[in-house]
């Protein structure tokens, strides 16, 4: 069992193909992780992505992508499982788990606002297939 261990999920009103596409470039990983170096272990398209995490912490951390139709969206699950990076065995690892799943949060909620932007609460999304 991981010491740092983040589960968390927002729905988004947007198709899989839409959300992933707005999570994969690599510069925006940056932005949301700085200290962190992601390498893709796989690349599940409009179901997410996982990776391999170093630098800060050493791990694993998934976006899975959940189509929910009735919804016209996704649950954006984010998973983060890791241990402090080498020469940070003193973190408090409450603290961390809290930062970290704020950056989650923040990750989500960036996607969140820029694929539902001009869509009014209960309104479907624009691309929406049914």
């Amino acid at each position: 069992m991981s010491s740092i261990q983040v589960a968390d999920q927002t729905f988004i009103a947007a198709p899989g193909s839409r959300v992933s596409e707005a999570l994969s470039p690599r510069d925006r990983w940056r932005q949301w992780w700085p200290d962190l170096r992601l390498s893709v272990t796989e690349d599940r398209g409009d179901k997410g992505i996982r990776w391999a995490v170093d630098g800060a912490l050493t791990g694993t951390m998934e976006v899975w992508l959940e189509a929910v139709d009735v919804l016209d969206g996704v649950i954006v699950h984010y998973f983060l499982h890791a241990e402090p990076g080498s020469g940070r065995e003193r973190v408090d690892l409450g603290d961390e788990s809290r930062r970290r799943r704020s950056a989650g949060k923040a990750m989500t909620f960036e996607l969140k606002r820029r694929l539902e932007a001009g869509r009014a609460a209960g309104e479907r999304p624009a691309d929406a297939t049914n």
